[in-house]
């Protein structure tokens, strides 16, 4: 590994025997502390998961779902903590709508976040469940200072969210927070503890759960308490890529991981180690793969009970070199999806010394998700309806009961199986081509955790449309814009390439017979994008 800096940064990777990476410092922190009063690498992402529902609540809240993959030690577990939609979602509910609402009642679909805390507490931590609750619970009582990027999200989502039932609850002096400015919400703090009390269940079948299905009756929307009560989170196995001698691991559909396995796998059918690190020519490689990818998630990923096409079929390396054949190393493609034979986010990750990782994810989906606020609770509903289509007959069509097309995504790599890093980069569709370039970053050209973070980002937008940061070379651009590229120069300042943090396990101690050879040790990065952190204990 190169620990040469590769892109200008005041950031150098922690190096720790356990370890936290955190899009905001006070969860880091909290991850940190459940650390230091014994806690295991499961006790820590939990603690700083949900202190993160108080402190980024731009990004993610009570109301959202998680993602996680764990390795307990010897082997990789992967978490489905998506809800699925209301039984009354059928799809004569939504007949006639060009796409499906974007925010209110009619995009909010179960919340599953809870119920991965309580799953993987219950599986792995060591802890009590209460005690991952404490820095989250005094955050919320007693305040905490809000900082510049998040007021800045804040701010914006005054316009997008204005009028939306209960979200005055988080501009309680007619407007959002300004940086410095300390933030407190009692009411979130009363949820987190009923939650931590009764181990979720005041959530999904008890007094939290009859308020959420209350206030939606006031409304008249789908949602009710047995949909709450049916949920259940699942264990699953992970669907993986090998690439280059390592083994990349996403959770399985509904989730757009397997799009990031699709571009890493088209691009060893191309030829990428003929261009240069941070060149045109690549950059031109990894962009298009990611064209076809998206692609072929568009028109084939949903709820795998409704999926005509399964991973493998994706993922078959016959049906990549083809689709491989459609890109033109020197000219800027348009892909329609192919058919293969047969049939505003948060993340953050562990490590332990006992050799334990954890990759989680959670999210509200659009910032504060749809702008629902259940009154005198905190929780802020996600909108993941809107990942459903209203196209009739496409596997992800909205319908009762059903998981929606998903963006937020953890995920991992192994070599030779045993664990090497756990990984993500938050930010809607950024989620899958960030976790390409960041396996790309550490795999092809060697580089550090934090210098992986650091590096120049580009990213497809929900539009289609090819966005660079500003930190891109001017010779990089260049040669997009020779080979047929119309990239849009983001500002310096964008928040629009995401948020990655990383932990790498560091190979172990030579000679081979050293007693301390095998320890557990580990290198962090956290994004400077953004408020984050990693802290080594």
């Amino acid at each position: 590994m190169n620990w040469s800096p590769a892109s200008p940064s005041s950031r150098q990777p922690v190096l720790a025997r356990n370890l936290i990476a955190a899009s905001q410092p006070l969860a880091a922190q909290a991850g940190a502390a459940a650390f230091a009063r014994g806690g295991n690498a499961i006790d820590a992402a939990l603690a700083a998961a949900v202190t993160l529902t108080v402190v980024e609540p731009t990004m993610n809240g009570i109301g959202g779902d998680a993602f996680a993959l764990v390795w307990d030690g010897e082997r990789l577990h992967g978490l489905n903590a998506c809800g699925r939609s209301p039984a009354g979602w059928t799809p004569e509910r939504f007949a006639g709508l060009a796409a499906m609402p974007r925010s209110g009642w009619e995009s909010v679909t179960v919340p599953g976040g809870v119920s991965a805390w309580v799953a993987l507490s219950e599986r792995f931590g060591r802890l009590p469940f209460e005690d991952l609750f404490v820095d989250a619970v005094r955050h919320a009582r007693d305040g905490f200072p809000v900082s510049p990027v998040i007021a800045r999200q804040w701010a914006a989502a005054c316009t997008d969210f204005a009028g939306q039932p209960g979200f005055d609850a988080f501009l309680p002096r007619g407007r959002s927070p300004r940086a410095g400015e300390l933030w407190s919400f009692a009411d979130q703090a009363r949820t987190l503890e009923a939650i931590a009390r009764t181990r979720g269940e005041s959530f999904y079948r008890g007094a939290l759960a009859q308020a959420i299905a209350g206030f939606a009756r006031q409304h008249g929307a789908a949602l009710n308490e047995q949909d709450l009560a049916a949920h259940r989170c699942d264990w699953v196995e992970p669907i993986a890529l090998n690439f280059r001698g390592h083994t990349v691991h996403e959770i399985p559909p509904s989730g757009q991981g397997i799009g990031a396995l699709i571009a890493l796998g088209l691009l060893e059918q191309l030829p990428y180690d003929d261009t240069a690190p941070g060149s045109a020519a690549r950059l031109h490689l990894e962009i298009e793969a990611m064209r076809l990818a998206f692609a072929d998630l568009a028109a084939h990923v949903a709820d795998p009970a409704f999926m005509r096409l399964g991973p493998a079929q994706l993922l078959d390396p016959g049906y990549l070199r083809e689709r491989a054949r459609q890109v033109d190393p020197a000219r800027a493609g348009q892909y329609p999806p192919g058919q293969p034979p047969g049939g505003g986010t948060v993340y953050l990750c562990t490590a332990d010394a006992q050799g334990r990782m954890v990759s989680f994810i959670q999210s509200n989906y659009r910032g504060f998700g749809s702008g629902v606020v259940v009154p005198g609770t905190g929780i802020a509903l996600h909108n993941r309806g809107f990942g459903f289509v209203t196209t009739p007959g496409h596997p992800n069509q909205v319908g009762p009961a059903k998981r929606p097309f998903h963006t937020i995504i953890p995920a991992f790599m192994t070599r030779d199986g045993r664990p090497e890093m756990a990984f993500g980069v938050m930010g809607g569709n950024m989620q899958a081509q960030g976790h390409a370039q960041m396996v790309l970053r550490h795999v092809v050209e060697g580089l550090d955790p934090q210098a992986c973070c650091n590096a120049p980002r580009w990213r497809i937008n929900d539009a289609g449309q090819l966005t660079l940061e500003a930190a891109t070379p001017a010779a990089a651009l260049q040669g997009l814009l020779e080979r047929g590229h119309q990239p849009l120069v983001a500002a310096p300042d964008s928040l629009d390439f995401g948020s990655a943090q990383i932990i790498v396990r560091l190979p172990a101690n030579e000679p081979a017979d050293d007693p301390a050879g095998d320890v557990p040790r580990y290198a962090g990065g956290s994004d400077p994008r953004r408020d984050g952190q990693a802290i080594g204990c």
